[in-house]
């Protein structure tokens, strides 16, 4: 019995160190995510091996200790998702919901058939907007009853799993769809107006994940996001990043977006949102994101119902807000944020590169776009910068 407390142990303990190496391969940056998975994993394995085999040698001892230590590490990443931390974004007061914007989330995975579970969602939540990722033609054609109800929208319908669709109630003014690092994944930034008048802007993401079926480093995604991050960071406007980013929030890249930005997540002093898979209950974690300037607070942020997706729906409104900057403190990054992240950058727009190079059909320049238009538009090259 002793070899299997080891051999489990081990596996935590591996696990936990190996996610520290500072790495862009997927088979490292692999280890990032099943935090909450070791975790349980790892109080099992501690708890039996201390009650049932009572562990007397030095080197059992040794186990124990590196077991510990390994638990620890883990706990300091994701406490700040539960309850028991301080919450990054005060829950909101009482105002009008003309002040409200409600945003739905969702990853479709583009063969699900089930194309009414989503627009039944719409139907009975009534966002204000929605986002939808790896949409082709085939959902856009389905998605066309609702636009009555959203007049406004983007359609970057595409067949490699990166389609990208948002809809609206709300004004859309001078969306862009932007290929940052790759030619075929595109992410939007559109300003919206919200209800009450007030102009903010928003922008959507999925980049690449790290994995041996899709990117073999994760440098692509993380220059993306740090693209971004870096393009918000000096402006001090209202702003909403919604997507798929294909990380967990407790990453060292996510965590470093947001001190780049300064954007807060919801999440945090909270709960977790864990929206993939749906399909395996103890192998989830959370890939689907709201991040927001602390010009908003909380209102609401849960998961919805499966629609035939490997990835849950994601309902969140949020309250502008400004009075409450001064009680929300932007993450401040460090001076090695900021090299690190130009590094990044660097990396990823050279990968990108190569991976532009094996793309077999480059998408249109041009999608559809139904919104209000008040100045010149960059959508003409595939690949553009901030």
């Amino acid at each position: 019995m002793e070899w299997l407390f080891e051999l489990l142990a081990g596996l935590v303990i591996f696990a936990t160190f190996w996610s520290m190496i500072p790495r862009y391969e997927w088979w490292f940056r692999v280890a990032d995510f099943p935090r909450n998975q070791l975790i349980v994993l790892g109080f099992v394995v501690l708890i039996a091996w201390i009650v049932w085999y009572q562990p007397t040698s030095t080197s059992e001892w040794l186990w124990v200790v590196l077991l510990i230590v390994a638990l620890g590490f883990q706990l300091r990443m994701v406490l700040p998702y539960t309850f028991v931390w301080k919450k990054q974004v005060k829950t909101a007061v009482n105002k009008p919901d003309a002040h409200r914007v409600t945003l739905l989330v969702s990853n479709v995975l583009t063969p699900n058939p089930n194309k009414q579970a989503l627009i039944d969602l719409v139907n009975k939540h009534q966002p204000d907007i929605l986002l939808t990722l790896e949409t082709d033609k085939a959902w856009e054609d389905a998605l066309s009853v609702i636009e009555p109800d959203y007049p406004y929208n983007v359609k970057v319908p595409l067949d490699n799993l990166y389609g990208m669709h948002l809809y609206s109630k709300l004004e859309l003014i001078n969306p862009e769809v932007k290929y940052l690092v790759v030619d075929d994944i595109p992410s939007i930034h559109t300003q919206v107006r919200l209800k009450m008048g007030k102009v903010i802007w928003f922008y959507a993401l999925h980049p690449m994940p790290p994995s041996p079926t899709e990117a073999d480093k994760s440098v692509t995604r993380d220059a993306e996001l740090l693209m971004l991050g870096r393009h918000i960071n000096p402006q001090d406007l209202p702003v909403i990043v919604a997507g798929d980013l294909n990380d967990v929030a407790w990453s060292h890249t996510t965590r470093m977006f947001q001190r780049i930005s300064g954007l807060l997540d919801p999440r945090i002093g909270r709960h977790f949102i864990n929206t993939f898979h749906a399909g395996y209950p103890f192998l989830r974690w959370a890939l689907d994101h709201v991040f927001h300037s602390n010009y908003f607070t909380f209102v609401d942020m849960h998961r919805l119902d499966k629609i035939g997706s490997d990835h849950f729906p994601v309902l969140t409104t949020l309250q502008y807000e400004p009075e409450a900057k001064v009680e929300q403190p932007e993450p401040e990054p460090t001076l090695e944020d900021h090299k690190e992240s130009v590094q990044t950058i660097q990396d990823g727009l050279v990968e990108g590169e190569k991976v532009s190079e094996t793309i077999e059909e480059v998408p249109p320049p041009n999608p559809e776009i139904n919104a209000t238009q008040t100045g010149t538009q960059s959508t003409d090259n595939p690949k553009n910068s901030m």
